[in-house]
């Protein structure tokens, strides 16, 4: 039997935009993908269709539907992982994680002062928002490094966005998530360093891209515009330039690089405002 070590992409909103370019990226580059996504009836049938053209690559491929972070379905979702990890052992195999993505787009877009306090942001939306979109990315690598499924080798990527660091009217609930998932990203890179782990973990900061988070947000159609005329390759970035950034990124000689914001956008940001 085997001995070969058998990598694994857990991808945190695996089944559309960056999560799912990436995901078929990286199975076609040789990771088995795990994909953590939050569909309704109306989405699965794409869904299907991704599992199957994972599969159909060859992979070994597990999509759990659920709220990536709720804490019980998020153990829930690596009892599973760790399942596929054990049969993989038994079969001579030494499964890891190679890649993990978190690339959750959930919060709330609403500005902080407004006259009726419905419109407005409030304890509610403002924790919710860091939660999913900031804290999360914590409590799973932390679940992942107690169950000994990061090594030598994994790669950790969070999605962030220039709103970190400017303004935009709707986003402010979404900024101060970014900016402290930013924060989450330099110490966990501390930490996973000093612990010996041999994983990293830098945030990936895409240009704006056409995925349905950016949909969203009221200035979409406004921020579009503006990123035509000062984007200096004439383009917005598309899900498959991220995607093709983490595949290099995970890939062999990039294990120095840990604890950064890498720009993902053609020189966008640079251009400023």
């Amino acid at each position: 039997m085997s001995n070969a070590r058998e990598p694994w992409a857990l991808i945190l909103g695996a089944s559309s935009g960056m999560g799912e370019a990436t995901s078929r990226a990286l199975a076609a580059a040789g990771d088995n993908i795990c994909g953590i996504h939050l569909d309704f009836r109306a989405a699965l049938t794409h869904v299907e269709e991704l599992k199957a053209d994972l599969a159909a690559a060859g992979r070994d491929v597990l999509f759990i539907n659920m709220n990536a972070a709720d804490d019980e379905k998020r153990a829930a979702a690596l009892d599973q992982l760790g399942e596929r990890f054990a049969a993989a052992r038994a079969d001579g195999r030494e499964p890891f994680v190679h890649v993990v993505m978190h690339s959750l787009a959930f919060g709330s877009l609403v500005p902080f002062l407004t006259q009726e306090p419905k419109d407005g942001v409030d304890r509610k939306k403002m924790e919710m928002t860091q939660d999913v979109m900031a804290n999360s990315l914590v409590y799973w690598v932390q679940d992942l490094y107690r169950r000994g499924m990061l090594g030598q080798g994994s790669r950790i990527f969070a999605m962030t966005s220039e709103g970190s660091t400017r303004v935009v009217p709707s986003y402010g609930v979404v900024s101060s998530a970014k900016a402290a998932l930013e924060s989450h990203v330099r110490q966990l890179a501390m930490e996973l360093a000093r612990a010996g782990t041999g994983a990293t973990i830098n945030a990936i900061r895409a240009g704006v891209t056409d995925t349905p988070a950016l949909r969203k947000i009221p200035e979409a159609q406004q921020m579009i515009e503006i990123t035509m005329r000062r984007n200096p390759t004439g383009r917005m970035t598309t899900p498959q330039d991220v995607a093709n950034a983490i595949v290099a990124l995970s890939g062999p000689g990039a294990g120095f690089i840990n604890g950064d914001v890498i720009s993902v956008d053609g020189g966008e940001f640079i251009t400023g405002s």
